[in-house]
């Protein structure tokens, strides 16, 4: 089985030093240990999570990249940049704030060497705010590619914090590019609409740090905006016909807006 693989993480100013300190660690736990991790600091950051990055180099070596970015340009621009440095074809991505579950990696390693043909693969993810012991709510993505593609046309079909991908295939395709709030699931459809396959493993591989504050974000008229956007891209496509594009302006749009 291939064994190689890259990490690519990004931060900025705002993370928690805590929460990248277990971010990290659990990606050092992992039963198939990754040669390389890239980590963007988008942006300054603080004395803080300095000290936590410094730390860490101390103990992984060069196994730690920390490309360090003049200002903050969102994660989009992030991940671009930090993908540019992964020296494997397989990248894991991973958040500053999460804590992936110790086999997450070798799971979806075997995935890539059983499925050649699959280009990106995610799995599940349980939400917690403060113990991650304590699910609050879980996000089961489709499995098999037709699933995949059929969810993809009404709801992102992957779980972002926990996707492993072909570099080869996300730099096919444009990379990530300007979306807001939506980058990844513009990459997803880009990725489907060019014939490259997706699965999603119907297992836990991550802990992922919800709350209040990640759903704020995703409400308001600009969110219902930019999934409008999308969707429109989608018609234009011809990844979805009319019918589907008024029916998911209308559900996806009235989701934003509803009270948090």
């Amino acid at each position: 089985m291939a064994s190689k693989y890259s990490v690519l993480m990004s931060v900025y100013h705002k993370e928690k030093p805590e929460y990248l300190k277990q971010a990290i660690e659990s990606i050092q736990a992992q039963a198939l240990l990754t040669d390389d991790f890239v980590l963007v600091c988008d942006g300054p950051l603080n004395d803080a999570l300095d000290g936590v990055i410094f730390a860490k180099q101390q103990e992984m070596g060069t196994v730690l990249n920390v490309v360090r970015l003049a200002k903050n340009g969102g994660l989009g621009n992030a991940l671009n940049e930090g993908i540019k440095y992964c020296k494997n074809e397989l990248i894991a991505r991973m958040d500053s704030d999460d804590i992936a579950y110790p086999d997450r990696c070798e799971k979806q390693l075997s995935v890539f060497d059983e499925h050649p043909e699959v280009g990106i693969c995610s799995g599940i993810v349980e939400e917690f705010t403060t113990d991650p012991n304590t699910v609050d709510a879980k996000r089961v993505p489709p499995e098999t590619n037709v699933e995949i593609v059929e969810f993809a046309k009404k709801r992102n079909p992957f779980n972002h914090p926990c996707v492993m991908y072909r570099k080869s295939v996300v730099k096919a395709v444009g990379s990530y590019q300007d979306f807001y709030l939506l980058e990844d699931y513009y990459l997803w459809l880009r990725m489907l609409m060019a014939g490259y396959q997706g699965y999603n493993i119907q297992e836990p591989l991550l802990h992922m740090r919800a709350g209040s504050e990640m759903y704020k974000r995703r409400a308001g008229w600009k969110y219902a905006e930019t999934q409008m956007r999308l969707f429109r891209f989608m018609r234009g496509s011809g990844f979805i016909g009319n019918g589907q594009y008024i029916k998911s302006c209308v559900i996806r749009s009235g989701s934003a807006l509803a009270p948090n």
